[in-house]
Formats: C-alpha cells, sequence, structure tokens
C-alpha cells in the first residue's frame, strides 16, 4: 500500500472527533511530519482557526495577510521554507475543499528533504481526502462547527447556517458562491442551491420580520421549496407548494421575498421567478448591469392562492451573475445616503478577479465600509455565478 493511500485508509478508520490526530499520526509516520494542524475557516470567512481547540481559545489566524490565508484564499498550496528560524523544514499549507466549499487549510510541516513535486501532489490529495470525511464526521460531533466560531451564533443564525447547502459549489458548467452578513447574528435571509446530472436550481430568500421568528418563517419556506423540489415539481410549482406552507401557517400576516431560479446546465436557458426583492445583476463582457426586465409577483405567502409563472432567462459563458437580497441596496451611511445601484456596480466591477466563492464577501466588505460605524438594521445575503456551460 502506497503512503497516500495509507493515510487515506487511517483517516476513514478514525472515529468523527479524531481527524486531526488520526491525520497527525499517519503524516508523520508516512510523510516523517514534524508537524500537523487542521484549521477551519470562520462563519466570516476572515479568520482560520486549529483544531480540536476549545472555542474562542486560540490564536486567531486572519485570512488575509498570513500564510496560511494565502493557501485558503487561492485555493493553491503553498509552500514556505523555515519555521521559527529552522531552516531543515518546509511548511506547507493546503487548501481543503470539498467540491468547491471551502473548509479551510492543513498546515504540514516536513523536513526539507523529504519535500518533493511529488509530495507536494500527494499531500494536496490527502487535504482533499481529509475534507470529504469532516463533511461526513459532521453528522456525528460538534467539533468542526465550533471550530468554525471565533464568537457565538444568536439562535436565529445557528438555524439559518444549518439550513445552508454551503458556502461554495463548484461543477465544470459554473462555479458559484454565497454568503450572510452579520455572520454570527443573521436572521431572515438564506440561499438555497441543488443540482442534478441536467439542472442547477438557486434560490435567495428573505423572511420578513427579525430575530427567530424570521429564521423559523425561511426555515419552513426553504423545507417546503425543497420538498416541491424533490418531488420533482416544476419551479412554478415549488413557488406555490412554498406560497400555501407559509400561507397556512401565518395566514398573510407574515411573507417571504424570493428569487427562484433553474438552470439547464446545457444551453444556459434560465427559468426564473422574481417573488419580492432579491435583485439580478449581470457581468458581461465588461458591462455590469441590473436585470430589470422580469416580471415582480407577490411574495410568499402574502396571499391564499397565489400563482406563480416562470419566465424565460439565458446565460451566455463568461457570464457572472449576482443575487443580493434587500439588505444589500436599502443600506445607509452615517449621512443617510443610500448603497446605490452605481456603487453596487461598482463593487461588482471591483471584484471582477476574484473567484465567486470571495465576490460575495467582498461586495459585503464594501457594503460595511459604506455603512460605517452604524449597527446594521437588517441582515444581507449576496450570492455570486459564474456560468461556463458546456462545450
Amino acid at each position: 500500500m502506497d503512503r497516500y493511500a495509507a493515510v487515506g485508509r487511517a483517516l476513514r478508520d478514525a472515529a468523527s472527533h479524531e481527524l486531526p490526530q488520526a491525520a497527525r499520526k499517519a503524516l508523520s509516520e508516512h510523510f516523517t511530519a514534524t508537524q500537523v494542524e487542521l484549521l477551519m475557516a470562520d462563519y466570516a470567512m476572515t479568520i482560520l482557526q486549529p483544531v480540536p481547540a476549545l472555542p474562542y481559545t486560540t490564536e486567531r489566524i486572519p485570512v488575509h495577510a498570513s500564510a496560511p490565508g494565502r493557501a485558503f484564499g487561492a485555493q493553491e498550496p503553498y509552500a514556505e521554507d523555515g519555521v521559527a528560524g529552522d531552516t531543515g523544514a518546509v511548511v506547507v499549507h493546503l487548501p481543503v475543499t470539498v467540491r468547491g466549499d471551502r473548509l479551510g487549510v492543513l498546515s504540514v510541516t516536513l523536513p526539507a528533504e523529504v519535500y518533493s513535486p511529488r509530495t507536494l501532489r500527494e499531500l494536496t490529495l490527502i487535504a482533499e481526502a481529509l475534507g470529504h470525511e469532516i463533511v461526513v464526521a459532521e453528522r456525528d460531533t460538534d467539533l468542526y462547527v465550533q471550530a468554525r466560531r471565533v464568537e457565538r451564533l444568536t439562535l436565529a443564525a445557528e438555524m439559518q447556517w444549518q439550513l445552508l447547502p454551503g458556502r461554495s459549489c463548484s461543477r465544470r458548467e459554473y462555479d458559484l458562491g454565497g454568503h450572510l452578513e452579520p455572520a454570527y447574528a443573521v436572521f431572515g435571509d438564506n440561499f438555497d442551491w441543488s443540482t442534478s446530472a441536467d439542472h442547477l436550481t438557486l434560490t435567495v430568500s428573505n423572511g420578513m420580520g427579525q430575530g427567530i421568528s424570521a429564521a423559523l418563517l425561511t426555515s419552513l419556506t426553504v423545507h417546503a421549496l425543497r420538498n416541491a423540489r424533490r418531488a420533482g415539481l416544476g419551479l412554478a410549482d415549488q413557488a406555490c407548494l412554498a406560497d400555501q406552507a407559509v400561507y397556512g401557517q401565518y395566514r398573510g400576516t407574515a411573507h417571504v421575498s424570493a428569487l427562484l431560479l433553474r438552470f439547464d446546465l446545457a444551453t444556459g436557458e434560465v427559468g426564473v421567478i422574481e417573488a419580492g426583492s432579491p435583485k439580478v445583476w449581470r457581468l458581461r463582457s465588461g458591462r455590469v448591469e441590473q436585470i430589470k426586465d422580469l416580471e415582480a409577483q407577490l411574495p410568499l405567502g402574502m396571499f391564499e392562492d397565489s400563482l406563480y409563472t416562470e419566465q424565460p432567462f439565458r446565460v451566455l459563458p463568461g457570464d457572472r451573475l449576482l443575487f443580493v437580497s434587500d439588505g444589500v441596496y436599502d443600506v445607509t451611511s452615517p449621512a443617510g445616503e443610500l448603497y446605490s445601484d452605481r456603487e453596487l456596480a461598482r463593487a461588482l466591477t471591483n471584484t471582477r478577479l476574484l473567484p465567486p466563492a470571495e465576490v460575495p464577501r467582498a461586495v459585503l466588505g464594501e457594503l460595511a465600509g459604506h455603512r460605517g460605524e452604524v449597527r446594521a438594521e437588517d441582515d444581507a445575503t449576496v450570492v455570486c455565478l459564474d456560468w461556463h456551460g458546456r462545450p
């Protein structure tokens, strides 16, 4: 058995909470590693924290301006020579990513004579395998979820983050990333996606209200949409079923703004239902524009037995789409100035060279700069999609 396979076997055989220890032992035995550390990205995607460690007790490693953060941001291995003056060692930082969803970084310290291109390739594969094992292990342990926290989540935020399918996703036809702010106190905003052999379904939703009541409302909506989608219903019927579920529970006293899209992976044809406030922006051939020709339909749950109509839309290879909730464009500066369409267009242009997984956080960062020291009155969602299509 070669050493890559041996480490993979050790990870698969380890208990859910013992993956870091298993990785450390196996890499020491088969790669002569002198130090192994697993770092998890926090909910705000700005901090990397060691695992295992109790929450809030370890020194924070910034994603920006750190060697592990460099590997995390570029999604490429990064090696640095010398550790604390030891020029006979190499530290390799490897992104831990599962199907485009960025989880963290695996840092491995090796003797310089052991490091080689082959070793780097094997360690890269091991970091990917570790990511898959973490995703499976999270069903049985809170260890890796705890490691993502630099502060305590509100109960509403706990509910919303558990609803998400991930924070990014990649296939040959598209790259996709989303983010919520304030990360530790979000309440009504959410996004969801699901892919099949031929289609990508994407929803961006915003339940009215604040706190737990907003989180419960959005949770009901997301589960209703998933239930309809998994039953094989079309986009319009998914919206109708969710509308009935919300109205049946709240009788029109609460509703959810939602944007529903279904992409044909082979053709780029898209079915769209705009049921409320989320907006769509497009960057095509260097030109930024808001998609304004979508028919505004009723938010989900506002009235009994609302009907929804799917509208046609099309994306082309090279298109970048940005989906934003009202928590983005309703933000005001300390002087009372709204975050305008012009500023959002500029933010989309400024982030055009970033991968979709990093764009939402970058746009929300510019939004925070506009807001200044004023505390956000509403949560905000940004989802970015790069469309590649099929040959």
